[in-house]
């Protein structure tokens, strides 16, 4: 063997390792989410199911509302190997929350970028206003 190479051996159970590592990874997405109320709103028995929920970046004016609160969620990524968090996750997580208050729609919904965070190896974020149509 010359000097400097690395044995056969090692390299081998080396590429196994990694290559196990990466098939056991999985993928997978997961997401957390809050809600800031407006006062006196206390959430309700769903009335819609989360495909049915408007979303809209801009402010609905066409009909009045009523404002049930701000919602925020957070879909992260699992390991290095999984897909970034997409704005179509993070819609779907808005969804789900504003279906939890009630809501008919999601207004003035905002996306963040997707960085890195403390628990993950890839996160993004997303806001909007949750509200009823009166």
């Amino acid at each position: 063997m010359r000097p400097g190479a690395i044995p056969a051996r090692p390299l081998r159970l080396s590429v196994v390792a990694l290559s196990l590592a990466v098939l056991l990874a999985g993928c997978g997405t997961w997401s957390t989410q809050s809600s800031r109320l407006a006062p006196g709103v206390q959430p309700v028995a769903a009335k819609k199911a989360p495909a049915e929920i408007a979303l809209s970046e801009n402010d609905i004016t066409d009909r009045p509302y009523r404002s049930l609160g701000d919602i925020k969620v957070t879909v992260h990524k699992t390991t290095i190997f999984d897909h970034d968090p997409t704005r179509a996750e993070v819609d779907d997580g808005l969804r789900a929350r504003a279906v939890e208050l009630g809501a008919d729609a999601i207004v003035l919904v905002r996306y963040g970028t997707v960085g890195i965070g403390a628990l993950s190896w890839g996160q993004m974020d997303g806001t909007g206003r949750a509200i009823v149509f009166q």
